[in-house]
């Protein structure tokens, strides 16, 4: 029991083996492991702490040599992108010089359409100038020539008043062109107004034609209240009426710069029937005008007048006309209705021959079988199922067999 709890140790300085009991060699083997336990484990804490700061200077190391790959990896990059950079900055500036080169080539051309749309603005300037130059000379030439026709006819009025100037003008044509008018002053006031001439024209067999009502206004007879040539056309429509005349036509000089009344001939009938304004110059014109259009309105109703009585006979052959028409048609209606109930009654008739032909041919037909029958009847058929008769036809045929 003893020797199975021994325990042999050596010892680690001579080397001597010996042998102790389990409590000697438990207190022994704690002592020990107290002793190694903590060398080994100040041991180990040093390497531990050696390895410690090894690792960590490796990983610093480590960590400095990462941080330097990584540096020069950002310096490569860097050195990179300043290339590329650079490689952008030279391809931005040659794109803008190219698009400044191009810029600069648009603007040579615009500036060269500019130049040409100037040059052609500047001669269509000069066109239309030299055009509304020769139109304003033109115009300016017209004024010149009115205002010298007013001058003239104010200064050949001068010592006589524009009737007096009108009634001149007139009597000069009297005798050729007008030899059967009636031109005097209107002397008659007893309306409390009259006019200043009144012209009347008739034809050959003395009917008046045309009659016209004139009021001759010089620029001397304007008033306050009456300046303007509308301010007198309502008392020469009065006048006009009062007198019997027509037309009415206002002689004036009145409104000299108006480009209205410097036609010549305004018609004004949009304010009094049948009036006119003229100027000095237009007074025999309009008398013409006026007097050959009623010659041709008095052909023209000379002409329908005639018409007229040609209808009338033509009303009367189309009244006649008619009533032939109404007393054929009458006719024409009886005869017709006659001539259906002919129609009807031959219809009639036709059908009644139709039906008695059909009877007529059904008595053929029945005569007909009859016949067909009668040929058909023989001896043998009258004796069949009768002995007695047969018999008897037998006798009566013997004597014409013997004989035979």
């Amino acid at each position: 029991m003893e020797a199975m709890n021994m325990n042999e140790i050596k010892c680690p300085h001579c080397g001597k083996a010996f042998k102790i009991d389990e409590a000697g060699y438990a207190n022994i083997l704690k002592q020990v492991r107290d002793s190694e336990f903590e060398k080994q484990l100040s041991e180990r804490l040093r390497l531990a702490e050696q390895d410690k700061l090894a690792a960590v200077a490796l990983a610093q190391s480590q960590m400095a040599n990462s941080l330097q790959n990584e540096a020069h990896a950002k310096d490569a990059e860097i050195q990179a992108l300043k290339a590329k950079l650079d490689a952008a900055t030279i391809s931005q500036k040659l794109a803008v010089t190219e698009s400044l080169v191009q810029v600069e080539k648009e603007r040579d051309g615009l500036l060269k359409d500019l130049q040409y749309a100037n040059t052609e603005k500047q001669l269509i300037e000069k066109s239309l100038k030299e055009k509304y130059d020769i139109q304003i000379n033109d115009r300016d030439e017209t004024i010149e020539r009115l205002r010298d026709l007013k001058t003239k006819l104010s200064t050949k009025m001068v010592g006589e008043t524009l009737e007096e100037h009108c009634h001149t003008e007139f009597n000069k044509l009297r005798s050729t062109a007008f030899s059967r008018s009636y031109f005097e002053k209107d002397n008659d006031s007893r309306t409390g107004s009259k006019g200043d001439y009144i012209f009347r024209e008739k034809d050959e067999s003395g009917v008046e034609v045309v009659s016209i009502m004139f009021e001759m206004k010089n620029e001397s007879d304007e008033t306050a209240t009456k300046k303007k040539n509308e301010d007198f056309l309502k008392e020469l429509d009065k006048d006009r009426i009062e007198k019997g005349c027509e037309f009415a036509v206002l002689v004036s000089l009145l409104e000299s710069n108006s480009e209205l009344y410097n036609t010549g001939i305004v018609d004004m009938s949009h304010r009094y029937p049948k009036m006119y304004v003229v100027r000095p110059q237009f007074f025999i014109p309009i008398i013409t005008l006026l007097r050959n259009a009623a010659m041709n309105s008095v052909q023209y109703k000379k002409e329908l007048a005639f018409i007229k009585s040609q209808n009338i006979d033509i009303t009367n052959f189309e009244t006649e006309l008619d009533s032939f028409k109404n007393a054929f048609a009458k006719n024409y209606e009886l005869a017709s209705k006659r001539f259906q109930t002919a129609i009807d009654e031959i219809d009639k008739s036709i059908d009644h021959l139709q039906k008695t032909k059909e009877a007529l041919l059904g008595t053929d037909r029945n005569l007909r079988l009859a016949n067909d029958k009668a040929q058909d009847v023989t001896i043998k058929k009258l004796t069949r199922g009768n002995p007695t008769m047969a018999t008897k036809f037998e006798e009566l045929d013997k004597p014409n067999r013997s004989e035979a």
